[in-house]
């Protein structure tokens, strides 16, 4: 970043570091999420079986889930700590993920 802004300050770095961090992991979880329904919903060729609310909040509560187990997991990591926010913003990655898939269904659907 310094290349790109010689004069930016530490605290400017490391707010934007964090900022690309939680982006990326919100992301990495919305991708799970469409995994997790993918393999609920078994899909089958030229499948005709409309949108389901229960499987997508099936697929963000599994994903919800394994969000916290991880964040568990890092309790016992020296260098690692557990967060209940990092689990929240998870979850919130999982739903926004189900959430675009459910926008980009209707639209397929729809035309």
């Amino acid at each position: 970043m310094r290349w790109l802004v010689p004069d930016i300050s530490e605290e400017t770095i490391r707010r934007a570091e964090t900022i690309a961090r939680k982006g990326w992991h919100a992301t990495e979880y919305a991708v799970l999420a469409l995994l997790v329904w993918h393999a609920l919903r078994k899909p089958l060729k030229n499948d005709p079986r409309p949108w389901s609310g229960r499987l997508a909040a099936r697929a963000v509560f599994l994903t919800g889930l394994y969000a916290s187990t991880d964040e568990f997991h890092q309790a016992f990591i020296p260098s690692r700590g557990a967060s209940v926010e990092d689990v929240l913003l998870d979850t919130l990655g999982a739903s926004a993920g189900v959430l675009l898939l459910w926008w980009f269904w209707g639209r397929q659907k729809g035309s």
